[in-house]
């Protein structure tokens, strides 16, 4: 794949597959500044029809494949063979049909390989060996062992607890709701990183741009909770310290009674970038404070 590096540059092809969710859509727009961008969501490929992607990737000729298709936790928890198609056969044909067109491969992972038992425990890293506790922890997994294994070069991104403008989620939503002065269930003994979309396709581009093949975790510094970033979402919202206390309600994760089990505590480090000499992502504090800036 070639990057562009300034405007005098041929600018690349980018293939991207799940175009239609939170993180395709953002990393479509950004790429698309500087590359020719081919944004496919579901309904323009589904990538568990493998003669459908062979047949697009082979049309196409992309220099990258960028893979962002998704199935929620639960729905995947419901449908294994869903999960499986979408999760690891989807990636494969991708990965596969991108060695003939010489084209790289990026897909989208998750801190839910990880099985989180420990909340004491250091950021786990590359290192770390992945013990997923649920269906979509597990079919990620796989999808990132079927695209390395069929594609050598490809990158894989694993991220946490993604949320930006233009998907409605938690994360997303809470700094709305208690702007408007509605109350917040929020699950206070689960931990990860959050991250910021924007960020994370901002360090999409400096990885690609650097072309060193491998696994990278992309979330932003600091640990939290749903509550803890709930209350901080309340501060910058301006309610008062009582309201807060009163709008942010702390649950456990047992009372959501959500299908699948989560990983309780998953916050991850990358030494992959630290040793390119890429500076960490700002602290979550400091990204959320960011997103809550864009929505005036």
């Amino acid at each position: 794949m070639k990057v562009a590096a300034d405007a005098g540059e041929r600018a690349s092809k980018v293939l991207i597959t799940g175009a239609g969710g939170l993180v395709g859509r953002h990393l479509a727009r950004r790429l698309a500044a500087r590359h020719e961008v081919l944004a496919l969501a579901h309904r323009d490929l589904d990538i568990t029809d493998r003669a459908a992607v062979w047949r697009r990737v082979e049309a196409e000729r992309p220099d990258l494949v960028v893979n962002c298709a998704v199935l929620g936790v639960d729905e995947c928890e419901r449908d294994e063979r869903a999960a499986r198609a979408l999760n690891v056969e989807g990636p494969r044909a991708l990965a596969e049909a991108a060695g003939p067109a010489g084209a790289d491969v990026l897909h989208f992972s998750t801190n839910y390989v990880f099985d989180g038992r420990d909340a004491a425990r250091a950021p786990y890293t590359q290192e770390d060996e992945p013990r997923p506790v649920n269906v979509y922890g597990r079919t990620k997994f796989e999808g990132e062992r079927a695209v390395r294994a069929a594609a050598r070069q490809s990158f894989v991104v694993r991220t946490s607890w993604v949320y930006g403008r233009g998907k409605e989620s938690f994360l997303s939503s809470a700094y709305a709701r208690l702007a408007a002065g509605r109350p917040v269930r929020a699950i206070a003994d689960t931990w990860a990183n959050t991250t910021y979309v924007e960020d994370l396709v901002g360090r999409v581009e400096e990885i690609l741009a650097r072309r060193v093949y491998g696994t990278y975790h992309v979330v932003n510094e600091g640990v939290c909770s749903y509550y803890d970033f709930a209350s901080e979402a309340a501060r910058l919202a301006g309610l008062s310290d009582a309201e807060a206390a009163r709008h942010v309600i702390a649950v456990g994760e047992e009372e959501t009674e959500r299908e699948a089990e989560r990983p309780r505590s998953t916050p991850m480090r990358c030494l992959f970038s630290e040793g390119l000499g890429l500076a960490p992502l700002r602290h979550w504090r400091a990204a959320l404070a960011a997103y809550v800036a864009s929505q005036d």
